[in-house]
This record gives structure tokens, sequence and C-alpha cells, in this order.
């Protein structure tokens, strides 16, 4: 388990706000497991130093920064301090995002915009900054974690971020191209129905479920996946493996969906 020995990683998103395994928390700790140094940076310092004192606990190397991936002087800054500690940037993974309901005619503009900067702009200001720093280091890998909502309609009215995603999807396709060249690999995740704490979250926060009601919303969560259950962070963390390690290396521009079977339309 060493595919990413040498590599430096740079995980935006890598606190998990609620209990559980969050998809930034479980990539910035399998990347360790692989063998890269990893930088996580969250808006809450705290949580970020918690997935980073997790990988030093199992003996890998991580420092935690805090920034917000909306504004562009944070990332530059978070950008320069990972190259200024490990020397350069290999993997820049985006995990920034919220969901916010509401369809075109309901949502206020200020919920679009939000919705926006956190779940696009962010990923716009981190690859802005860290791919001339992946040049000059001969490469590297960028992988975005989108959602199969930037494919399909999953039936609950979030345009904001069914938008937002499928904006996400087509920057990483224009972005592969412009830099596949220089060798920067730009490619997205597409989770499907996951079992996350943001999905819980969701399901609170959006739909008003209490903790009682989430059994059986996750009931009917799993009825819509063809295999039958619920992918969790960890099967979002292995495909990020793959796309930051050199099996990949002859990937670019691809949107892989991970989500046991759900666009299938089975």
């Amino acid at each position: 388990m060493a595919k990413l020995a040498g590599k430096t990683a740079l995980v935006i998103g890598a606190g998990s706000a609620d209990e559980g395994w969050g998809n930034g928390k479980a990539c910035a700790v399998q990347f360790a497991r692989e063998g890269a140094r990893v930088v996580c940076v969250d808006l809450d310092l705290a949580l970020a130093e918690d997935t980073a004192q997790m990988i030093r606990s199992e003996g890998g190397e991580a420092i935690a920064l805090a920034g917000n991936a909306a504004q562009a002087e944070d990332m530059h800054a978070v950008i320069e301090q990972t190259v200024a500690h490990f020397g350069g940037i290999d993997t820049l993974l985006n995990n920034v995002g919220i969901v916010v309901a509401g369809g075109v005619v309901d949502l206020p503009e200020e919920q679009w915009d939000r919705v926006f900067d956190i779940n696009l702009k962010s990923a716009f200001l981190t690859m802005k900054y860290a791919i001339p720093h992946m040049i000059a280091g001969g490469g590297g890998s960028i992988i975005n974690i989108s959602s199969i909502s930037g494919i399909r309609y999953l039936g609950k009215n979030y345009v904001a971020y069914y938008s937002s995603k499928a904006a996400m999807n087509h920057m990483t396709t224009v972005t592969a191209a412009e830099y596949a060249s220089q060798q920067v690999r730009v490619n997205a995740i597409l989770p499907g129905l996951m079992d996350t704490p943001m999905a819980r979250t969701s399901a609170k926060n959006n739909w008003g479920a209490s903790q009682e009601q989430l059994d059986d919303v996750w009931k009917k969560r799993v009825e819509r996946v063809p295999m039958g259950w619920l992918g969790d962070a960890f099967d979002i963390a292995k495909a990020a493996v793959f796309f930051a390690s050199d099996d990949s290396r002859f990937v670019t521009g691809q949107h892989l969906v991970v989500d046991g079977g759900t666009t299938l339309g089975v």
C-alpha cells in the first residue's frame, strides 16, 4: 500500500463536521495510508487538525491549515504554504460543497450565489493557484468531487447544487484539455446516493427529517440503488487514490461515476 509514496496531496474540505467519515476526511486518510504527505484544509482549523492528527496517529505525515475555499487570498495562501512546507503539490482534491433546497422560482438569489461560490468557485480558485506549481514540478493530478446530480435529476429541487455540479463536470473537462500537454491531469468523481455526514445533514436541514425518521429515509434511499446498499466515503477515497496514483497516468478529463448503478436507470 504505497501507491502515493513520495507524493504531496492537498485536500480541500478535509474535515468532517458531523460524526462519521465525510469524503474529504476519508480521502485524506486514504492518501496517507498509500504513502502521501497530506495537507488537510478546512474552514474550521479544528476539523482539519482532527483529520491530520488521525493521519499522524497511524504513522503518516500531515499538517492542518484553515482557509475559506471561496476566498482567493485564503486559497492562494494555502497553496503557497503547502509548497513551502513540502516542496510542491502532486495531488489536489477539491471536496468543498453544500446543498440548499429550492428551485429557480423560490430559491433566493443570495443562496444561488452562495452555492456557486462554495461548490464551484472554490475549485476554480484552488486550480488557479495550484496548476502553475504542478507544471513547475513536471505535472500533477487534480480530482474534483462532483455528483451524479450534475448529470441526472434525482427527485429533489436542489437547482443550485445540481447546476454547480454540472458546471464542475465541464470545468473539469475543459481544464483537462488545456493542461494535458503539461502533464496536469484533471478528473472528477461523481458520487451517487451515499451514506455520509453531509447526506444525513442535508436530510435534516433541507427536509426536516428527525434523527428517528432517518432510518425510514435511508431505507427509501437504498431502494433507489440497484446494488441494494449505500456506498460510503471510502468508496470515494479509493477512487481518488486511483486518480492520484500513477495507475491513472494516461487518464484525464474523465468523470468516474461511483453510485452502485443508480444512474443506469434500472
